[in-house]
């Protein structure tokens, strides 16, 4: 019997509202209403992080980029290498979009 990993319905009620969402203009409108400014400052941060650590970036050239601290930095590396795979997964679905584009190092 395979433990479930999320048994708090809340979180499950949460991730079925997010997979509900159809476009860019409700998922916008939910996270603005859910998140404060800062909180979705850092998710995406994180998300930016994750990018270009893929692109093999140094934590310096990270930090300048983003401004995050390198514990960020090292937390989204310790994800990325040990966790779920969830950075690995979205990152390969957004090969060409805005975030890569975003990630690069001018």
């Amino acid at each position: 019997m395979t433990k479930e990993r999320f048994p708090d319905s809340a979180m499950r009620t949460l991730f079925a509202a997010i997979l509900a969402l159809e476009t860019e203009a409700e998922c916008q409108a939910f996270f603005t209403d859910l998140c404060t400014m800062s909180e979705l400052k850092s998710l995406s941060q994180r998300l930016m992080v994750a990018a270009l650590l893929r692109q093999q970036r140094t934590y310096g050239e990270i930090t300048e980029a983003t401004g995050v601290s390198a514990a960020t930095i090292s937390r989204v590396s310790r994800a990325m290498n040990y966790g779920e795979e969830g950075y690995q997964l979205i990152l390969d679905r957004l090969v060409g979009c805005e975030v890569e584009k975003d990630a690069e190092i001018k």
